[in-house]
């Protein structure tokens, strides 16, 4: 096995078998990735493939300075958002729908497995499930969401705050808990 530097300019030279190394080594981390950005799995395949061929056509501007699963991973999202701006018709909107206020029993979160937890983020409206992602998963700010979606501020915390509002409404829901009146 090549250290990652000699992979990495094997790759930058066009060698197949580097690349297809390369592939392997981050592929299913990555499709994890893009299935936390994409509505289907096929969605997901289509990000990742589009997200690989930006990988190896810039790997040669991969400095060596930081860690090369975090760059690749950089790609990936940035290719979901582009994938997003692409396929959107309409401005981001979370849509109409009723919030109800659950009491909330910090057990049944620590009931979920990460695949539940992923399941339940994919249901959120596509706007919603994206600045939820870059937000609370991959550490953007809201103006730096704001920048990369063309939107403001304002929108990105908004949805963010929607975002978190309907998944606790839907772990609540899924056990079974009752409405609190205010």
């Amino acid at each position: 096995m090549l250290p990652e530097s000699e992979l990495v300019l094997s790759c930058i030279e066009g060698n197949r078998k580097s690349q297809e190394i390369l592939y392997r080594k981050f592929a299913s981390r990555m499709y994890g990735v893009c299935l936390g950005y994409s509505r289907s799995r096929d969605e997901a395949q289509d990000i990742l493939q589009d997200g690989f061929i930006k990988v190896f056509a810039s790997l040669h501007k991969f400095e060596g300075s930081g860690v090369l699963e975090g760059w690749i991973r950089r790609i990936m999202v940035n290719t979901a958002v582009d994938h997003y701006r692409k396929n959107l018709r309409n401005p981001a909107t979370l849509g109409e729908q009723e919030e109800v206020n659950y009491s909330i029993d910090a057990d049944a979160y620590g009931r979920l497995d990460n695949q539940e937890i992923i399941a339940l983020i994919r249901q959120l409206p596509h706007g919603a499930q994206l600045i939820f992602n870059l937000y609370a998963i991959e550490g953007y700010n809201h103006v730096e969401i704001a920048a990369m979606l063309d939107i403001s501020v304002g929108t990105s915390k908004s949805q963010y705050s929607r975002a978190r509002t309907l998944l606790q409404n839907m772990v609540n829901k899924l056990f079974d808990l009752k409405p609190v009146l205010k």
